[in-house]
């Protein structure tokens, strides 16, 4: 399995995924899931993946080669899109043609095409936007009201993000707490492991400066997981026993 994050801020884009995929107790492996497509100046993008393996990265690939196609009037070449929401629908062509591929193939098992995703980025002057795209290629947007998204095994890093995210944070703060949020999931899902790929885009710049891997040596990884363990413990005891 896997977990990604991905974060809409004023200030820019957080986004974060583990590299653990398991197809049973004895076939782990590690694999990207974070990707990014760059025209320094114009437009950023950076996709998160999560479901089938196969699929995504069939996805992935057919994303990069239009990327990297000189035909600036492709309309499946994200660096033509004028508008994030018209990059987010190339996004989703994307999807719906490995699937009219390889669909009639995996038909058969419901849950073999399963796979989604997490698009953000910027064009030009527009604003930073970000996306959560479904099998079926359609998608939802992220707004101020919610400012993140989560696929893979979300569950266990959720109820820091709706307690504590909000769109006005600063970069640095929302990194820190989508890492705590990805302590908590280490610590209860064994299908989730290190290291972690992260990303934090600062809007306006066009261009990817801070990207990190994350590994279980990490000394900030380290001090995060072993403060916020120490704060909770404290927490808990400063609140009053029930009385029984």
């Amino acid at each position: 399995m896997t977990y990604c994050v991905g974060m809409l801020l004023d200030e820019g884009l957080v986004m974060a995924a583990d590299t653990r995929t398991n197809a049973g107790l004895d076939s782990v492996g590690k694999f990207k899931k974070l990707h990014c497509w760059s025209n320094p100046g114009k437009g950023v993008f950076t996709l998160l993946t999560a479901g089938n393996l196969a699929v995504t990265q069939a996805v992935v690939s057919l994303l990069s080669e239009h990327a990297s196609s000189k035909n600036s009037k492709d309309p499946d070449n994200l660096f033509a899109a004028k508008t994030m929401f018209q990059a987010a629908r190339i996004v989703g062509r994307a999807i719906r043609a490995v699937r009219k591929i390889e669909g009639e193939q995996l038909g058969a098992k419901a849950d073999a095409f399963s796979a989604s995703f997490i698009f953000g980025g910027q064009i030009g002057k527009e604003v930073p936007r970000l996306f959560q795209i479904y099998t079926e290629g359609n998608f939802i947007e992220a707004t101020p009201d919610t400012p993140f998204f989560q696929i893979g095994e979300h569950k266990y890093g959720k109820p820091i993000l709706d307690r504590v995210a909000r769109n006005d944070m600063k970069l640095g703060d929302a990194a820190k707490m989508v890492l705590v949020s990805f302590d908590s999931t280490l610590r209860s899902n064994l299908t989730v492991g290190l290291p972690i790929d992260m990303l934090t885009y600062e809007a306006g710049t066009l261009k990817f400066e801070h990207t990190k891997r994350i590994g279980p040596d990490d000394p900030y990884f380290k001090m995060l997981s072993t403060e916020w363990s120490k704060a909770l413990r404290n927490a808990f005891s400063q609140i009053e026993a029930f009385d029984i």
